[in-house]
């Protein structure tokens, strides 16, 4: 039985990169998918955003520290992630979506974010061609961005094994071992591992990973589907989000990324709960129609392909990071709900140190609104 100092549950948005902050300290870490390669769970179906503009502190923070990764990334190790400094553009047409966007700007500026409200004249200008009826401005955070889901975790797996991080790939977790009150590994349906800390970053699946260790956590996996145009110059530099309401949709969000490919994504209305993959007949009419009603000059854009991921959710939209007392040793980095992607860079650095020993009490203030004993009654708004 091999030992190690950590073992990670999951390859993917959170794992891999926290697996490669643990290993820049020198940590034996060992990542263990049932997957036959790093990144194919819903890293995969990520559309790329990259954002700081949250409702949240804790949100906030570890997108801040994300960005930071994700900007910084080719200059510093020389690999093209795809980065794009776009910005987020949140237009706003309802007196409600403009009072309740204007006071979280207070929130939101507290933390260090750089965002402001702009007029309908400068949103036409980030936006050519949206529509303009009973447009009443927005908001614009012009450090956001996106990067290529698929050349960023290929980055974050290179350099992690450069650094020493072990993978274990097609093995699946049937259980976390417990000697007393505490962790001390987990044995798979191949092998068995030995860790006084074993992290919980399974996304869609970690309510049942987190069944093994006799933690029970609310998260549960909902449905989005997503897709891509062919090149095509639009005019557009930020991702665009349209927060309103409507019968079958809750929100719709769409960028143009570094290759000028329209992506965009859809949250549905209800939600669709379950683990299905398989992309509907229903997705492409509801979110072409709102999208060609907000700018009709993506009319002609041709749809190159449409896929479906898994948005692991929790009951408020805020994801669960917590060391609960018992089993000592068991790490919960979980309930992502769709923003693993974004989150995963910053929240490995931050949760490296923590485990580690190394994090003093503000970095463990960074994740404080992500434990896990909190009453869930809040709720993110711009989820």
């Amino acid at each position: 039985m091999e030992n190690f100092d950590v073992i990670i549950i999951g390859a993917g948005s959170v794992g891999v990169p926290l697996s490669m902050f643990l290993a820049e300290k020198k940590v034996r870490v060992l990542v263990i998918d049932e997957l036959p390669s790093f990144g194919q769970g819903q890293n995969k179906a990520a559309i790329g955003g990259v954002r700081a503009t949250h409702s949240d502190g804790s949100k906030i923070r570890v997108g801040l520290e994300s960005i930071k990764i994700f900007s910084s990334w080719k200059s510093a190790f020389g690999d093209d992630i795809g980065w794009k400094k776009g910005g987020y553009l949140f237009p706003v047409y309802e007196e409600r979506d403009e009072k309740m966007l204007k006071e979280m700007l207070r929130v939101q500026h507290s933390y260090g974010l750089e965002i402001k409200w702009i007029n309908p004249e400068e949103v036409k200008e980030l936006a050519p061609g949206i529509n303009p009826e009973n447009l009443r401005g927005g908001t614009y955070s012009p450090k956001d961005g996106s990067a290529s889901p698929l050349l960023a975790i290929n980055a974050f797996y290179r350099r992690a094994k450069r650094l020493g991080a072990r993978f274990a790939f097609g093995e699946r977790v049937v259980s976390v071992d417990r000697k007393g009150g505490s962790v001390c590994g987990v044995s798979t349906n191949k092998s068995r591992y030995s860790s006084p800390v074993v992290v919980n970053a399974a996304g869609a699946f970690a309510k049942e990973v987190s069944l093994l260790a006799g933690v029970d956590i609310p998260v549960r996996p909902d449905c989005h589907e997503a897709g891509i145009c062919e090149p095509a110059e639009t005019g557009i530099a930020p991702m665009i989000v349209d927060i309103r309401p409507q019968a079958k949709s809750k929100n719709y969000y769409f960028y143009p990324n570094s290759e000028n490919q329209i992506v965009f994504c859809l949250t549905p209305r209800p939600p669709m709960w379950g683990t299905d993959r398989n992309s509907t007949s229903a997705f492409l009419p509801e979110v072409s129609r709102r999208m060609i009603n907000l700018m009709p000059s993506l009319a002609s854009l041709r749809v190159r392909r449409i896929w479906r991921g898994l948005y692991p959710m929790t009951p408020d939209g805020f994801p669960i990071v917590d060391m609960p007392k018992y089993p000592e040793g068991y790490v919960i980095a979980a309930g992502m709900c769709g923003q693993g992607f974004m989150l995963g860079p910053g929240l490995g650095k931050i949760l490296s140190e923590i485990v580690t020993g190394r994090g003093d009490n503000k970095a463990r203030a960074v994740i404080k609104n992500f434990r896990l004993s909190r009453n869930f009654s809040s709720e993110e708004k711009l989820k």
